[in-house]
């Protein structure tokens, strides 16, 4: 009769179990340690102190506060709109160099000018002005959209390298268009609009010499 003798558990046995068990705990204090890395992190900008936190872009902020600085800008800027168009039909590259701000395009070009209202239609009008060329057309936009990032690239003050990203540079030109509508147009009757002469200072961007789709910062109706 064989006997069998049953014993403990040899300790080659045991260390499989136990080094699992180390490494279990070794696994949650290193997400531990990591978690509390994290909580105690702030994103700082490349090539500043430790201490300055990155500024979270605010488009109810910036519009207020930049528009009446780049209005102010643009009227400075402001050529008559008759002598702007005979420099153009001269020699457009000298005009845009003499008078504009290179944007993504053409150039962005700052004007002024007193007109007479025309026909309008998706809230961009027609504008008479006297000794304009004849084959030379203005045309004004006025909302409910305002189009293009005119006013943005108007004078050179708005840059890229001021942004965090492409997303936060484009929505600074959407706010610097929604603060122009607050100060600008909110307070003008746009569907009596059409045969009043008005004064108008704005940027458009010279892409078709004959075609001028401007942007107002300033608009008065006598």
């Amino acid at each position: 009769m064989t006997t069998a003798t049953i014993g403990s558990p040899s300790r080659s046995g045991a260390k499989p179990a136990k080094r699992g068990r180390a490494l279990l705990w070794s696994g949650v204090l290193g997400l531990g340690l990591i978690g509390a890395m994290a909580f105690d992190t702030h994103v700082v900008r490349i090539g500043t102190s430790g201490g300055e936190a990155v500024q979270v872009f605010s488009a109810e902020a910036y519009g207020p506060a930049e528009f009446p600085k780049i209005q102010a800008a643009i009227g400075q800027r402001a050529v008559d709109a008759v002598t702007l168009a005979n420099a153009i039909k001269a020699d457009a590259d000298a005009a845009a160099k003499k008078y504009g701000v290179q944007g993504s395009v053409g150039s962005e070009i700052s004007v002024k000018f007193t007109g007479t209202v025309g026909e309008g239609k998706r809230g961009i009008y027609t504008v008479a002005v006297p000794g304009m060329p004849d084959d030379v057309h203005i045309r004004m936009q006025t909302g409910p959209a305002i189009n293009g990032m005119d006013i943005r690239d108007a004078t050179g003050m708005v840059s890229f390298g001021k942004f965090r990203n492409q997303i936060d540079y484009q929505n600074a030109g959407t706010a610097l268009n929604n603060e122009m509508k607050k100060q600008v147009l909110a307070g003008i009757d746009m569907a009596k609009l059409s045969g009043k002469t008005i004064n108008v200072i704005g940027v458009f961007q010279l892409i078709n010499p004959s075609n001028w789709l401007v942007t107002p910062v300033e608009l008065k109706v006598k």
